[in-house]
């Protein structure tokens, strides 16, 4: 993929994401903070994690490999914020430093993007490297999923 289509996706992306943010910052209600809302937006980023680490099985080689990959982690990010916005405010509270560790996760794991475009750049085969940033993906987000798992077991998310 060249970088161009990779900033271009990249900034659709962005576009996206801040216009979601902003359209629901304008609302006057955020979602329902009911612990049927939690257990539903806890299975929604469940789920993203899951497509994403089906996209990494069946990943193929070239551009649209890696755009599939980028959507469906941008899909676990967006699933994790809105899954955030059920939480009370003792939730909040409690699992402030929980929860900035599964942001910060999730920012690190983005990185394996850049290091992917930074490893054809340098010469490394397409499908090496996405066969690199498939199995980073996939172990990485395995690890994510089970922090998030402990976190909200000790938050009690969806009255558990």
């Amino acid at each position: 993929m060249k970088t161009g289509s990779i900033r271009n996706l990249y900034l659709v992306t962005l576009f996206t994401a801040f216009s979601t943010v902003f359209l629901s910052a304008q609302t006057p209600f955020g979602p329902p903070v009911t612990p049927t809302a939690q257990r539903n937006a806890l299975a929604a980023v469940r789920s993203q994690v899951n497509w994403l680490q089906n996209a990494t099985r069946t990943a193929s080689a070239g551009s649209q490999g890696f755009a599939n990959l980028w959507q469906q982690f941008q899909s676990v990010r967006g699933a994790y914020h809105g899954f955030t916005l059920t939480l009370n405010s003792r939730q909040l509270a409690q699992g402030a430093n929980d929860l900035a560790e599964l942001d910060a996760g999730l920012g690190i794991i983005q990185e394996a993007f850049s290091n992917h475009e930074d490893a054809i750049a340098a010469g490394a085969s397409p499908v090496s490297a996405l066969r690199d940033l498939c199995e980073i993906l996939r172990e990485a987000s395995r690890i994510w999923l089970d922090e998030l798992n402990s976190s909200t077991s000790k938050l009690r998310v969806g009255g558990g």
